[in-house]
């Protein structure tokens, strides 16, 4: 197997490891596309300043986020179907977020369940809360996140509706998966992943089953959340669960400087600037575009975290001069699972950490808390200069 040095490098090796339905639901977008270009078009316009003879011997990438340390300025964003795309896939990743020294998000959508992550880690990991329909099933979830250990409740807001993903509907993804004329061959091809998945501890969505049960329900996980997501969720529903959540409180999908305001005044700690990545409104613009403007709205107010389109150490050290705190990876370290399981998770998470580490010796920097603007070549002031 030929060397893996980047996040393409667990791309590519991903593709050939999973069925197509899988892969494409974690690599594709909705509708055109559109915003889900741009997160990573415009974080390669950015261009850094090089500087020399600066003493960076010494360089910490360690930080706080939600005021906890961690080993760098990057967690893990709460993923749906982790753990289809390998047996266990939200345990392994919590012990590969745990071991780097950073945060796990658990998605509402997570295979493992809440509690089952909780008995793979030792350190407090953090839950991703998606505000259905029915509310007694929120309540129900954030109290066993907080009975978890959980230190900081993500609220996702951007998915009133699901925007449409055509690769998913021409795949005929299902949750658990089937074996169908259309997809038997595409598994038959892909032995390792069938026995890791076949393996794991389950194969729907754990934490919306465990509710169903107690409920006596018969529905179908995936089915009862499609048709649960709320359309009538608004900022009072953000005070409902600020109520009744006693941890941090994080608002995940905020794309306007006016909504992180509301945010900060309804007493939110800290937002995540997101756009889902490119899966919901298509034509929205890319996370690292509407960064600076929320990140001067949110002023000392609220921590600002970031997300979209992150491949790399040079991703994270351009939003962290552009106003984040911190960054959230989702693809990056799926491909890793879905690649190399646990390994490729560490795998991700270390070539992340290295050319952060290198990035900010070349533009002079020696520790997260020294990044600025400042390290970013302004190409505009260049152009006046040279007028």
């Amino acid at each position: 197997m030929a060397a893996i040095t980047n996040v393409e490098d667990l791309r590519t090796l991903a593709r050939r490891k999973i069925p197509k339905a899988l892969f494409d639901y974690v690599d594709r977008g909705s509708y055109d596309e559109l915003t889900y270009g741009t997160n990573r078009s415009d974080l390669k316009a950015i261009r850094f300043r090089q500087r020399v003879l600066i003493d960076a011997d010494n360089r910490s990438l360690s930080t706080t986020m939600l005021g906890e340390t961690v080993s760098m300025p990057v967690a893990i964003a709460p993923t749906g179907l982790t753990g289809l795309l390998h047996g266990n896939g939200e345990m392994v990743a919590a012990r590969a977020a745990e071991k780097a020294g950073i945060r796990f998000t658990l998605s509402t959508m997570s295979i493992c369940s809440i509690e089952d992550v909780r008995s793979a880690t030792t350190q407090p990991f953090w839950f991703q809360l998606y505000v259905f329909r029915d509310r007694g099933f929120s309540e129900e979830v954030i109290a066993r996140a907080h009975r978890a250990g959980c230190t900081a409740l993500f609220v996702t807001v951007d998915l009133p509706l699901r925007g449409q993903r055509h690769a998913d509907i021409k795949n005929g993804l299902q949750v658990p998966p089937r074996l169908t004329m259309r997809n038997a061959f595409d598994i038959a091809t892909k032995p390792g992943w069938a026995m890791s998945v076949l393996m794991g501890k389950r194969k729907s969505f754990g934490n919306i089953d465990a509710y169903l049960k107690r409920k006596g329900g018969v529905w179908a996980a995936g089915r009862w959340a499609n048709d649960n997501f709320d359309a009538s969720m608004s900022w009072r529903d953000v005070e409902w669960v600020r109520k009744l959540w006693p941890g941090k409180l994080v608002l995940k999908g905020i794309l306007d400087p006016a909504d992180a305001q509301m945010a900060a005044d309804l007493g939110a700690d800290a937002i995540v600037v997101s756009n889902h990545g490119g899966r919901q409104l298509d034509g929205a613009p890319s996370t690292i575009v509407a960064l600076p403007k929320i990140a001067e709205a949110a002023g000392h107010r609220l921590e600002v975290l970031f997300d979209g389109g992150v491949r790399s150490g040079q991703d994270v050290l351009k939003a962290l001069a552009l106003g984040a705190r911190g960054c959230m990876i989702g693809r990056a370290y799926l491909y890793g699972l879905a690649a190399m399981g646990e390994a490729g998770v560490a795998k991700a998470l270390s070539m992340i950490g290295d050319e952060l580490r290198v990035s900010m010796s070349l533009t002079g920097v020696q520790n997260i808390g020294e990044v600025t603007r400042d390290i970013l070549f302004d190409r505009d002031a260049d152009r006046r200069s040279n007028i």
